[in-house]
């Protein structure tokens, strides 16, 4: 046999895909958030005192309603599977979701978005995202409600009906306020704006 004969191995390296970027940054940065949405990643810095401030006072109306137990649970940093991209998902603040969850997982420890009832994002430093790109996002997917508190312009935003990429009622709220939450997420859940940014400031030091 001729030396040109030889097969040689061949070795093809995998190409790098987002989601393998974006495991690679959350193990060099624990604590950040990584997302992929519509093809582009998504990183969000660890989260401060109050933004989780904020999100623990959110939480108690909708336990104290009984969303947290029976048919539905009140979850934290769950990914939601998005259909703009063929490894797009986002991990929302804070979600209402189905109680058989755990039975539409898809991949990438992220679920199916037909059984979340409600998405919720408290803005970072990138609100943004959650005021625009998360919008077109979750409407995409059909989630049926998405509240937004923006600690950026002191107001909540509630969005519901989607349609296309976008919501069809789309209605801020001002300090002053008490909203209640659309019955379809399974209960009566009323938040009250100026509570809830307040919980989302920063605490003066006396």
């Amino acid at each position: 046999m001729s030396a040109a004969s030889v097969e040689q191995p061949f070795h093809q390296e995998e190409p790098v895909t987002l989601t393998t970027i974006a495991d690679e940054i959350m193990e060099r940065h624990p604590g950040y958030r990584v997302e992929i949405i519509a093809g582009h990643l998504l990183v969000t810095p660890s989260s401060d005192a109050p933004h989780a401030r904020a999100l623990t006072k959110l939480m108690r109306p909708f336990i104290a309603a009984g969303l947290d137990d029976g048919e539905t649970e009140v979850l934290q940093n769950v990914g939601l599977w998005l259909p703009t991209g063929a490894e797009d998902y986002a991990i929302p603040d804070l979600v209402v979701v189905d109680a058989d969850i755990d039975d539409h997982f898809v991949e990438n420890n992220a679920y199916d978005p037909a059984c979340f009832r409600l998405v919720l994002e408290v803005t970072s430093g990138n609100w943004k995202d959650d005021l625009k790109t998360k919008v077109a996002a979750y409407a995409d997917a059909k989630v049926p409600v998405y509240v937004i508190v923006d600690r950026k312009h002191q107001r909540l935003h509630v969005l519901t009906d989607p349609a296309g990429n976008g919501y069809e009622n789309h209605r801020p709220h001002a300090p002053g306020e008490i909203v209640t939450l659309p019955d379809s997420i399974g209960a009566k859940v009323t938040l009250d704006v100026a509570e809830i940014l307040k919980a989302g400031q920063a605490k003066k030091v006396a």
